[in-house]
């Protein structure tokens, strides 16, 4: 395989808007531990994780994500189970540039990494670098890095509605968004905050108007799945 020079994402700052058209955008909004799934049995997504996303993650992967499970915020993870769909998308579109917001221990970025040509640029954008840390020697090992540049830490703020307008004016027709917890632990589902965990009743309303903008704007084509902590992906139509 052709050695890729990764940039440091956290090396030199960069500017989220330019004037690039990325044919593929991802995006992780919240991201969770993979066990809190939003499946409706805890033994049907061990039985999918057993049987057709662990056998085929690849080992890099495989060992960033035990690197990382003693991690105190190892719940921000990206789940294998994404990860595995979101990897397979990359490929169906041939992706060659991406842009990633929320990188944490970079699990969702090896994977896009080992998803995109040799030739490929992705950029990673998140304000904590010590989480980031935990991967980096994985992922600069020869081989697997690839390009990456930054954004500076005090731009990162999560608006989320402005994120999906900036996005989408990146995006070419024809480009996808993922979105990434899009069903916030199956917490949308209930009739207010206070039914959820303690950990839960922050962005619950956050996550619920934000469906709300994906399911009616008209410029997109969507489809929201119950993977992991919930897949919602975007595909921009005019």
């Amino acid at each position: 395989m052709e050695h890729k020079n990764i940039e440091d994402p956290f090396g030199k700052r960069g500017l989220l808007m330019n004037h690039e058209l990325y044919q593929v955008l991802s995006f992780t909004i919240f991201i969770i531990n993979f066990l809190d799934s939003v499946c409706n049995s805890v033994s049907m997504l061990q039985y999918i994780l057993d049987t057709s996303v662990y056998p085929r993650e690849p080992e890099p992967l495989k060992e960033l994500r035990h690197a990382m499970k003693d991690h105190p915020m190892s719940f921000l993870a990206t789940s294998p189970d994404s990860g595995q769909f979101m990897a397979l998308i990359l490929r169906l579109m041939n992706g060659k540039k991406t842009i990633e917001i929320g990188v944490f221990t970079g699990y969702s970025l090896l994977l896009t990494t080992l998803s995109i040509p040799d030739d490929g640029k992705i950029t990673a954008i998140d304000m904590d670098r010590k989480a980031y840390e935990v991967g980096l020697p994985i992922i600069k090992r020869p081989g697997l890095s690839t390009k990456s540049t930054s954004l500076s830490p005090q731009l990162y703020q999560p608006s989320f509605p402005g994120y999906h307008e900036r996005l989408l004016n990146l995006l070419k027709v024809g480009g996808v968004i993922m979105y990434d917890n899009t069903l916030w632990g199956g917490t949308v589902a209930l009739p207010d905050p206070s039914l959820a965990p303690q950990g839960r009743k922050s962005c619950w309303k956050d996550c619920i108007e934000f469906n709300k903008i994906l399911a009616t704007d008209t410029r997109i084509k969507i489809s929201q799945a119950p993977l992991g902590d919930g897949v919602t992906i975007c595909r921009r139509l005019y």
